[in-house]
């Protein structure tokens, strides 16, 4: 899936600027971050969900990227920070400084971030049974120009050891649950050379509501294993378990085995997905329409995009749209002839591997990766 990213409009260049400073409050209002969030669909006091109708290019800009929090954004001073790398598994332990960080060799790269519980709510909409937790729609997803250094580089300066199993990404958001968010990651995911210690986003430095001034960046995997305000890193040669893998990100129901001490099957990567540019439920006048939307999987390039506007009966091809760099989205389009009336618009997605949205997933409890055809409401006026 990698391709050069000297098509894209932005620059390469070290980012210089100043990160995200607070926006003005109405008299009286809390905000538990430091962006604006009146682009947005506030979802409780953790969740900014993005609105994938104003989102128009392949990157998705730094002020309508979406957050997911289990704690308020957290404020703090790189001059203060490091980054801890210990365990069991490493034979030379690290304290490294933000400048530290900065001097390593580079990487930079494109990727979307999407949590887990993206499209939660279909289960409800969809089969009529509401899974747990924040019932995000379609915009619990952001495409980004990511910097930073190869976490393989870290572990080769702290002395990874062939005993190393577990790496164990721990959060300074002290108020999250476990005293900080955190996620286990397989080590063979922890040394591919994309899996990022991001410092920018977009050529600019990483914004406080996106883990300013570390944060991690797994590309396919889901958003929770990309851990915010990243502080400590512990490598160990036991598998390592944590409510994060054992009862949150986990597939839970009777489809779903369990796996060691988890309760079912834990989510690691994300799966394939497509979803319209426009708002739930839609509006729109009587005639031809050019319609827009995003596909992503994280297996490989998506290949083709149908559509259907009789629920699926049949389906048309849609024009997917260059590039698809490095772990980019798609863009896709395609012109609907609307005629006055309720339509229910569907798409569905395949990748290089030939893998297609299923027609049906099975239900589970947390509301995990939900990626059947979004059955998406147009009214025609």
């Amino acid at each position: 899936m990698l391709a050069a990213c000297g098509n894209l409009s932005m620059s390469d260049s070290a980012p210089t600027q100043s990160v995200d400073q607070v926006q003005p409050l109405a008299l009286g209002e809390q905000s538990s971050w430091f962006k604006d969030p009146t682009p947005f669909i506030r979802r409780d006091d953790k969740g900014l969900e993005a609105r994938l109708e104003n989102m128009q290019g392949l990157i998705t800009p730094r002020h309508l990227f979406f957050v997911r929090n289990n704690s308020v954004s957290v404020n703090l001073d790189p001059s203060d920070w490091r980054l801890s790398v210990e365990g069991d598994a490493i034979t030379q332990p690290l304290g490294l400084s933000y400048d530290q960080i900065r001097n390593l060799p580079s990487r930079t790269l494109v990727s979307y971030l999407e949590c887990a519980g993206n499209h939660r709510a279909m289960f409800d909409i969809v089969q009529g049974r509401a899974a747990q937790g924040t019932q995000w729609m379609t915009g619990a997803i952001g495409n980004g120009e990511w910097t930073g250094v190869s976490l393989r580089d870290v572990l080769t300066l702290a002395g990874i050891t062939d005993a190393a199993v577990s790496v164990l990404l721990i959060g300074q958001d002290t108020d999250s649950p476990e005293g900080g968010f955190r996620r286990v990651v397989p080590v063979e995911k922890a040394m591919h050379p994309d899996t990022l210690l991001a410092y920018a986003l977009n050529g600019d430095l990483l914004p406080k509501d996106h883990g300013y001034p570390l944060r991690a960046l797994l590309p396919g995997w889901v958003g929770s294993s990309s851990i915010k305000w990243l502080n400590r890193i512990i490598v160990s040669s036991d598998q390592l378990w944590t409510r994060n893998n054992t009862t949150s990100y986990v597939l839970i129901g009777d489809d779903y085995p369990t796996d060691g001490e988890a309760e079912g099957e834990v989510v690691t990567t994300q799966n394939i997905k497509s979803a319209l540019a426009l708002p739930w439920p839609a509006e729109l006048p009587e005639g031809s329409h050019r319609i827009h939307g995003y596909a992503h999987s994280p297996a490989g390039s998506i290949t083709a995009v149908e559509w259907s506007d009789n629920s699926g009966s049949t389906w048309n091809p849609a024009t997917v749209l260059e590039p698809q760099v490095q772990y980019s989205w798609a863009r896709f389009e395609f012109t609907w002839n609307a005629k006055s009336g309720e339509h229910t618009l569907m798409t569905r997605a395949t990748d290089a591997h030939g893998n297609t949205q299923p027609d049906d997933i099975p239900f589970n409890e947390k509301g995990y990766l939900f990626n059947q055809p979004l059955p998406h409401p147009v009214a025609i006026s």
